[in-house]
């Protein structure tokens, strides 16, 4: 009844509107106007050296992508380079823990957007998202993919406005656009900011096992999302920055809409509701498909019980892990503090991001003979400099959390190693 092979349903441009679908999100709505707030009119110099460091990290994944084409990406990568099961195991449980909180907390955001609509309660229609998205995530990829290229454009179109509204003020006399008002350390305050923004494009790599000639395909729609994202929010930035200012951008709870405001007037409000609903939505939803295609992943590597990798016959979708991952998420959504864990997502996706870069190192070494359709550049010898950038840069912006934020993804770790270790006593039983 139930099969093991996921269907391969996804080309290039599938793959990649799916990667720029959960790197635009709704962060750079929120983040804008802090890092406007720490950098100054060059707040868009911060978004080329996010770019940069999350490209280090990105080209990363491209070459391990291009050598393991699987679903639970972070874990295979792992365990190929340090062939540790634990290790492997207690990072993709940070990533699905971290994926399914931050589904949960999208949710919500969700919720928000439409009971400003429609006057609806919260809660209620959070859970009634997840459900639907469970749903939508069960009937099969293509579908998800249908809504998710849908909800991309409509996304981008945002964005796209914003460039088009503010272009007309680009040169401004009132801005300096290399003026950083805290200079150097203010810049790179910016930068650890706005890095958020870029947080997602590893999520290409676990649909490997649901795209076609995915050892291709896959490392060129992670480069090619990071890309054309970057292009979005530098030029978001110049726009943002051309009509109000960084002050005023850093004083708005709202800044990319205040842009709109600016400059068409109160009206356009009502599309901005109508594109956050399909941001979050869509969000919410490749939350879902990554993390059910994890737990089938690791699933298939003999990490978890077997069940988890069992696809239904007809859909060719991991129901069991997709049940799991939607319940989860709706058990979140009743958290007192769901904003204080959703910072476990966070840190989650750096401690992952460093042991990716990591294992690319370490398999330069131990399996430099194995077949790579993608290479990253800027290499001494087997060594992969812009790897070791990468695994740097992630390991310093560990120490920007709050001791609180640390201290507690210490208790996800030690949670995750219990549930190993037991699973491993019973396997050996």
């Amino acid at each position: 009844m139930a099969q093991h092979e996921l269907k391969k349903e996804l080309g290039l441009f599938e793959t990649t509107v799916y990667g720029i679908g959960i790197i635009l999100g709704a962060g750079i709505y929120a983040i804008i106007g802090s890092a406007a707030g720490v950098t100054g009119d060059a707040v868009w110099l911060s978004f080329v050296l996010a770019a940069i460091m999350a490209a280090f990290t990105g080209l990363s994944y491209a070459e391990l992508s291009s050598m393991y084409p699987k679903a639970a990406a972070a874990y295979v990568y792992t365990k190929k380079a340090f062939n540790r099961k634990d290790l492997s195991f207690l990072i993709a449980w940070i990533v699905i823990i971290g994926l399914v909180v931050a589904g949960a907390t999208v949710a919500i955001a969700f919720a928000g957007y439409f009971s400003a609509i429609f006057a609806t309660p919260i809660i209620p229609v959070a859970m009634a998202a997840i459900i639907l998205f469970t749903i939508i995530n069960f009937i099969g990829i293509k579908e998800s993919a249908k809504f998710n290229i849908i909800s991309t454009f409509i996304e981008a179109g945002g964005l796209i406005l914003i460039i088009i509204l503010g272009f007309s003020f680009w040169g401004s006399p009132d801005v300096n656009y290399f003026a950083m008002q805290n200079g150097i350390p203010g810049l790179l305050a910016g930068v650890t900011l706005v890095f958020f923004a870029f947080i997602g494009f590893e999520n290409v790599a676990n649909i490997s096992e649901e795209t076609k000639n995915a050892h291709k395909v896959i490392p060129k729609a992670l480069l090619i999302s990071l890309f054309f994202s970057t292009i979005l929010y530098i030029l978001v930035a110049v726009s943002a920055v051309s009509v109000l200012g960084s002050s005023a951008l850093a004083a708005s709870n709202a800044p990319l809409t205040d842009v709109a405001v600016a400059v068409v007037g109160p009206g356009i409000l009502w599309i901005y509701s109508i594109i956050a609903l399909f941001a979050t939505g869509n969000t919410l939803l490749i939350f879902m498909i990554v993390a059910s295609r994890m737990l089938y992943g690791i699933s298939r590597e003999g990490g978890i019980p077997k069940i988890f990798g069992h696809v239904h016959h007809k859909k060719k979708t991991p129901f069991y892990s997709i049940l799991v991952i939607g319940i989860a998420s709706m058990l979140f959504i009743l958290a007192e503090d769901i904003a204080f864990v959703a910072t476990l997502t966070d840190i989650g996706v750096f401690i992952a991001y460093f042991f990716v870069n990591l294992a690319l190192i370490w398999l330069r070494y131990k399996k430099p003979d194995e077949e790579r359709h993608f290479k990253m550049p800027g290499n001494i010898g087997r060594f992969p400099v812009l790897a070791a950038l990468g695994a740097l840069s992630c390991f310093l912006i560990l120490f920007q959390f709050e001791i609180t934020v640390i201290l507690a993804e210490i208790v996800v770790i030690i949670v995750g190693a219990i549930i190993y270790w037991a699973y491993s006593w019973y396997k050996r039983v």
